[in-house]
């Protein structure tokens, strides 16, 4: 299990509708809304992953 960056949930790696690599990293995501949301700006969610939830989009 990992945190989606842009809404905060809790997502089983393996299952996870929609993942990313930004930087060396792979960001896994709820849902493809969110994937969207962290490809328009991946720097803010890669940063703001650490800092705590964003709301869900």
């Amino acid at each position: 299990m990992t945190k989606d960056p842009v809404c905060g949930m809790m997502v089983d790696v393996k299952t996870a509708p929609a993942k990313v690599e930004y930087k060396g990293r792979t960001f896994y995501f709820c849902s493809t809304g969110c994937k969207s949301f962290f490809q328009e700006n991946p720097e803010k969610y890669a940063k703001d992953e650490m800092t705590g939830h964003q709301g869900h989009h």
